[in-house]
């Protein structure tokens, strides 16, 4: 792991935990240059090392997003059926088609980015107590490395899911130990959950707002139920995402507006890497950004995900969405434009369907130059949301079915996602009835799951827990049948379903082995 520890002690050493980072959590500033050996002697450092860890979030390769580039989070849902990655050099749409090689920077960036947001992290909680005597009282101490905690399991949790055994490094580290092997996904998840517990047990249950943007009790909480559901630790997964019911999230009113910058401090954001572009900052992101001509072509939404939304009626449905919308549930036209749709209003441009799946992305998406000048192509300032309360109702319902409980709560709880005020989908028992097995509610669950969190990262992460990516693959097999052109996906066994480690890693580390997979 030499390259990888080369270029994070070269990170570290020049300051690079001063980059700029968004607004909300960036708001101590230093005019000079801060070596390694000035560091760490007081308050304000301390402050602008958590930045540090929260400023690597905002890498392109993790949550910053491209737009013509290398693969991001946000792609990863290239790597389903929910997403088809037109301009295949990316990285997504080479994995999906077999036709790709440990070399690819799509395993590469990720990697290096993960871990020197790793590294910053490691640094902070080991020299939180180094600071003089009385620079930090106890209480603020105890918050900070609960938040390099919590970001330090989010990083290791986006490695354990896509790399599986990878390195476990928890302390900083010197050139000379850099040589480490990997852990086993098992001790990797393990160490997560002690990351994540502590995080919640340190951090405050809410921040006044001109702290917006930094970790809370709710977001470890959060985080737990995920990784509890990828573990099948079921009882533990409910029992978190119940912690975080008892914080006062709630959801937002308007499905379509919440994945604008107008709604990024809804009540049912839990947390969210920040972004802030504006003639006078450049901390923005570009996974929101478009073209001119055409809805961000390199993310196309599948025929396959488009045909998975119901009717109005809470049943499975034929009627062409592009005639039809409004008897469609209303996720789908929050989410997905169609031929016909003025996808721009500043300046006007209609969508002619020109893609290869004949949709287009919406959510998230700019429509229009914002105020500050901001255009629809380069960097914005919207948020990514990582963790929203949506999802946390969902996994507490997914969890609780996994552990045989049916009754009525699993009901209430995907009710409050299906009608929330701007979608209003059926209740369950209203459509499907009531008494049903744990087979039936599974599929409902998984099924909304799909349309509520579709095109925000998550859909590779649920497949796999789920054991479901073969039949995934056959359903964008059958869309390449049905038309969409220039796509082959090919299931592959664990080769769809694991990263193999960058080969440049592989290269400088005799102790790191490949995935028996690759």
């Amino acid at each position: 792991m030499t390259i990888l520890m080369k270029k994070i002690f070269l990170f570290l050493g020049l300051g690079l935990l001063l980059v700029g980072c968004s607004e909300e959590f960036l708001d101590v500033k230093s005019e000079t240059q801060i070596s390694a050996d000035n560091f760490w002697q007081s308050a304000a450092d301390a402050q602008l090392a958590i930045n540090g860890v929260y400023a690597a979030l905002q890498a392109r390769q993790l949550y910053g997003g491209v737009l013509n580039g290398t693969g991001s989070l946000f792609s990863h849902e290239s790597l389903t059926d929910n997403f088809k990655n037109q301009w295949k050099w990316e990285g997504p749409g080479l994995f999906v088609e077999g036709n790709i090689d440990p070399t690819n920077n799509l395993f590469s960036t990720l990697w290096n980015q993960s871990y020197i947001g790793i590294a910053r992290a490691n640094s902070v909680i080991a020299q939180l107590d180094q600071l003089p005597q009385g620079q930090l009282d106890a209480t603020t101490k105890m918050d900070y490395d609960g938040q390099a905690r919590f970001l330090r399991a989010l990083l290791y949790f986006n490695l354990a899911v896509t790399f599986e055994d990878v390195p476990l490094i928890l302390e900083p580290q010197t050139l000379e130990d850099a040589y480490v092997a990997k852990n086993t996904q098992r001790e990797v998840l393990d160490a997560i959950i002690a990351d994540l517990s502590a995080a919640a047990a340190q951090m405050p249950a809410s921040r006044p707002f001109n702290q917006y943007g930094y970790a809370t009790q709710g977001a470890a909480w959060g985080l737990l139920a995920r990784v509890y559901l990828f573990d099948q630790q079921y009882g533990m997964a409910a029992s978190a995402a119940e912690q975080v019911m008892n914080l006062g999230y709630s959801l937002d009113n308007n499905y379509e507006t919440l994945f604008t910058p107008a709604r990024e401090t809804s009540p049912e954001i839990i947390f969210s890497v920040r972004f802030f572009q504006s003639a006078d900052t450049d901390n923005g992101e570009t996974f929101s950004a478009t073209f001119l001509a055409i809805p961000k072509v390199d993310h196309q939404p599948m025929p396959n995900l488009v045909k998975a939304y119901y009717g109005r009626d809470g049943l499975p449905t034929d009627l062409d969405p592009v005639a039809n919308r409004d008897q469609i549930d209303p996720r789908l036209a929050a989410s997905v434009w169609f031929s016909g749709d003025m996808f721009l209003t500043n300046p006007e441009k209609t969508f002619n369907g020109n893609t290869a799946t004949g949709y287009g992305l919406k959510k998230y998406l700019r429509r229009e130059t914002a105020e500050d000048g901001t255009g629809v192509f380069g960097q914005g300032s919207q948020d990514y949301y990582v963790l929203r309360y949506a999802d946390v109702l969902l996994m507490r319902a997914e969890a609780l079915i996994e552990s045989g409980q049916t009754g009525q709560e699993v009901y209430d709880l995907i009710n409050q996602v299906r009608q929330r005020p701007s979608v209003e989908m059926p209740r369950i028992e209203d459509v499907e009835g009531s008494g049903l097995s744990q087979e039936e509610l599974r599929a409902i669950v998984r099924h909304e799951r799909r349309v509520e969190l579709a095109f925000e990262g998550l859909r590779f992460y649920d497949l796999k827990r789920w054991g479901e990516l073969e039949a995934a693959y056959g359903r964008m097999y059958q869309d390449v049948l049905d038309g969409v052109g220039g796509y082959a996906p090919v299931y592959q066994g664990a080769r769809s379903e694991v990263f193999p480690i960058p080969q440049e890693e592989l290269d400088a580390n005799p102790n790191l082995t490949q995935h028996p997979a690759w």
